[in-house]
């Protein structure tokens, strides 16, 4: 029984990570899983919330809050990563999406997952090595990355994959 037990404990532990691409009416999210020892990925699911038919910004976050909830519930992440807001051109755009991060921010710590943010400048850099490398180059990569042969749609879908890898290789790194 001992021995069963110490082989049992040296089997390579599968984590999760979901990455998270805010906005303030479409947010993505790609789920990845991985093995502790040797970190390969692995596509679990993707998509995206839509908060569009929403007409006011409460009626959203609380919308956002409980999509993620079920998201969380349905992927069991060991750690959430999440593009960092750090610019926009459009004020109103940055301040709906900073309240949709709070959010975002505040569900996670609810459900004790851990939390990691990543510019889109260190995500290009750790997806292609450029960090100013185009968007459809970056889905190009999450694809064969993750052996996925179709479109993966919307952008931010794609996105928040490429933000989990991010961190994944981040991991890996440390």
């Amino acid at each position: 029984m001992k021995l069963n037990k110490e082989i049992k404990d040296k089997r390579p532990e599968k984590k999760v990570i979901l990455g998270i691409d805010p906005g303030s009416t479409t947010i993505g999210y790609g789920a990845i899983s991985y093995y502790s020892i040797n970190k390969i990925a692995e596509v679990l699911g993707y998509g995206y919330i839509d908060l569009k038919n929403h007409k006011n910004q409460e009626t959203k976050l609380l919308q956002l809050h409980k999509d993620l909830q079920e998201v969380f519930e349905k992927y069991n992440p060991d750690a959430m990563a999440i593009e960092n807001v750090y610019f926009f051109k459009n004020s109103k755009t940055f301040t709906s999406v900073s309240q949709s991060k709070g959010v975002i921010l505040l569900t996670a710590a609810q459900a004790n997952i851990n939390i990691c943010e990543y510019t889109p400048l260190q995500v290009k850099q750790t997806i292609s090595g450029y960090g100013k490398a185009q968007k459809s180059l970056i889905e190009k990569l999450v694809k064969s990355l993750l052996n996925i042969n179709s479109n993966i749609k919307p952008d931010d879908a794609s996105d928040a994959l490429a933000i989990a890898i991010c961190h994944l290789n981040h991991l890996t790194l440390s």
